[in-house]
């Protein structure tokens, strides 16, 4: 039996969107789903404990930082990722690709793998796919990111296409080195930049390799969100039906619906956790910059429509204060909001899927939101 597999519940009939059910080693996840990012074995800021309580049931490991440190052979003697943050449900590691392309002028790519810089003691270090399966391998986590690259924004169509047939060689790198096992999964991912004969095709390839599921890179690097979502238009109808479909790096709330409803599964990103810890919230009225006096003397949560700890028992002024005065309770109050305004967002999404009104509620959330879309 696969490690990882998808069960379709529903379709849209007026979209793509899909209603599932991803079966892991360590839990069932309703999908469509948002996965918070825990780069260093956390979530910046939380406990297992509130990510759980904020209804978070999978999370994303960074292979490139936990390679560098603490090291993947100490986390394989703590008994893996899991045992070693505490963290009993869900775990998406990355192949540490994007991290390594981002260094630019400190590494080198070549066909074996890429070599680079330490970003932490400039050390020199090596990442080819078999060496990033090792470390995920040791890590532990349920799903196993193959090793790509990332292409970058904007690009030519000749780069663009040598880099997306580099990845592909990667991919059947990386399957080869993942042993047989019901313990974890290996994603591929789609790259090909902005092109759509090169999306097509890295997406016909990759599939042709039967994995557990297909990841789309290389957007949300520069490109406007319109370009971002004729890619997906032009990519997504090249996947497997019963597979799930990862859209990577991708955590607006207006994204997350677009990509929904162009039949992603699965995403993951930074931005509400940053944005958290540099003062600004998202609420269901769009964003709000607390760190602004305007909210020195607002004693309102939030958002009232919100259920989180940080709306329940706190205002505005007293976020404002803290963050002000640069009091990590501040930031963890934050982080906390967004994540769990993402996750209701989410849910909002799936029972709009279930209910058949999914395009009246993207309509309601983006006037309200205030997006022109």
């Amino acid at each position: 039996m696969a490690a990882v597999s998808l069960e379709i519940i529903k379709k849209d009939s007026q979209t793509k969107a899909r209603l599932g059910k991803l079966y892991t080693p360590h839990g069932v996840i309703d999908t469509p789903v948002f996965m918070p990012v825990g780069t260093q074995a956390t979530v910046k800021t939380l406990s297992p404990e509130e990510l759980e309580q904020i209804g978070a049931k999978i999370i994303l490991g960074n292979t490139y930082h936990l390679f560098l440190r603490p090291g993947h052979e100490l986390i394989r003697r703590a008994g893996g990722l899991h045992q070693f943050m505490n963290w009993d449900r869900a775990i998406l590691t990355d192949s540490g690709g994007f991290q390594v392309f981002s260094l630019g002028d400190l590494r080198k790519i070549t066909e074996e793998g890429v070599e680079f810089r330490s970003h932490l003691d400039g050390s020199k270090q090596f990442l080819s796919p078999e060496k990033s399966i090792e470390v995920q391998m040791a890590l532990g986590s349920d799903i196993v990111m193959a090793f790509d690259e990332c292409t970058p924004y904007p690009c030519t169509h000749d780069y663009a296409e040598k880099s997306a047939q580099r990845t592909t060689r990667w991919l059947k790198r990386c399957k080869d080195t993942l042993a047989a096992t019901d313990k974890q999964a290996l994603f591929g991912i789609v790259q090909g930049g902005m092109f759509a004969n090169l999306r097509k095709q890295s997406a016909r390839e990759i599939t042709e390799l039967d994995l557990p599921g297909y990841a789309i890179g290389g957007l949300s690097v520069g490109e406007t969100k319109d370009l971002m979502y004729e890619v997906m238009d032009y990519t997504v109808p090249f996947l497997p039906e019963n597979k799930p479909r990862y859209l990577m790096g991708v955590g607006s709330p207006d994204a997350l619906i677009e990509g929904v409803i162009r039949g992603i599964d699965m995403f993951d990103c930074v931005l509400p956790t940053r944005i958290a810890r540099n003062g600004t919230a998202m609420t269901r009225f769009g964003k709000l910059v607390i760190r602004n006096a305007e909210f020195a003397d607002d004693f309102n949560s939030i958002d009232p429509t919100c259920d989180c700890y940080t709306c329940k028992n706190y205002s505005r002024a007293y976020l404002r204060h803290l963050i002000k005065a640069n009091e990590i309770f501040g930031l963890r109050l934050m982080t906390i909001h967004n994540l769990r305004f993402l996750t209701n967002v989410m849910r909002e999404i799936r029972e709009a899927i279930q209910e058949g009104n999914l395009l009246a509620y993207k309509q309601k959330f983006f006037t309200e939101y205030g997006y022109e879309k």
